[in-house]
């Protein structure tokens, strides 16, 4: 569970309601079913206009996505990646077949099974650019339906204004209601303004870093895996792959004493022996 979003939600709504009750004005008084019926029902009717069946079906996915969202580890990405360099660098690229075994990420798998196969590095480097690409672009896809249940939600709200307006306006004779029918009007506009600039569009630019953290964890793997082909040193690789770090892990990953396991120890001993 995604704390940050939970307690943002929270945070967000329950800031309106209590300054609600500090004004002095009743919970009560933000009822307005016919409101929250055209608020809600116009934008997600619209959006299902804008938006192809097959799009709409993963909805509910992107909506547990947000709250659940996948852990990415670029620091023991990275260390994986360091792994593999030495591996190849002292068994062959052949090993990696090996080590790929049960790996949990099929980006970083399929890449590593291309360079087993010996294929070319430039097709390689299309391939997996392509795939990055296109899942960009499917992010970016979905995170366009809750922008667009965004744009639509305010301009349901005024809908809901004028047509509670209208109604007011309609029984101008009953002077003692018309203040109150007024005002239950307007909350058509606060449920259309609210639920835009609370849920639909911090959804999205929820699901955009969400998408942004895969897609740098994806070009560090592309990266990594590339060197890995040319053969590159592991310590190179490992400067090299820092880059795809944010500065503050970066410095957490540069103060932390070394967790060297075996391969890096035999690798180190290897390495100190040539020199000599």
């Amino acid at each position: 569970m995604d704390l940050a979003t939970v307690i943002g939600l929270l945070a967000a709504v329950g800031s309106l309601l209590i300054s609600v009750v500090v004004e002095g004005g009743s919970l009560r008084s933000l009822v307005n079913l016919s409101g929250l019926i055209v608020v809600f029902g116009g934008t997600i009717g619209a959006t299902m206009v804008s938006f192809a069946l097959k799009d709409l079906s993963a909805v509910g996915d992107l909506f547990r996505l947000v709250f659940s969202p996948p852990k990415t580890d670029p620091q023991k990405t990275l260390r994986l990646l360091v792994s593999f360099a030495e591996t190849a660098r002292r068994e062959g690229l052949l090993s990696l077949e090996e080590r790929i075994q049960g790996l949990d990420n099929k980006f970083l798998e399929k890449g590593i099974r291309l360079i087993v196969d010996g294929t070319d590095p430039d097709l390689i480097r299309n391939m997996l650019e392509t795939e990055l690409m296109l899942t960009e672009e499917r992010h970016k896809a979905r995170a366009s339906i809750f922008e667009a249940a965004g744009g639509f939600a305010p301009t349901m709200g005024i809908i809901g204004t004028v047509m509670g307006l209208v109604h007011a306006l309609g029984a101008l004779q009953d002077v003692n209601n018309l203040g109150k029918s007024i005002a239950v009007a307007f909350t058509a506009t606060l449920y259309g303004v609210s639920s835009a600039n609370i849920l639909w569009l911090p959804l999205a630019n929820k699901l955009k870093a969400i998408s942004k953290a895969e897609l740098v964890e994806g070009e560090m793997m592309l990266e990594g895996m590339l060197s890995i082909l040319h053969g590159e040193n592991p310590r190179i690789i490992e400067e090299k792959l820092k880059v795809f770090l944010e500065p503050g892990t970066r410095r957490q990953l540069e103060l932390a004493p070394r967790e060297a396991g075996t391969e890096e120890r035999v690798y180190a001993r290897r390495e100190t022996s040539a020199r000599a």
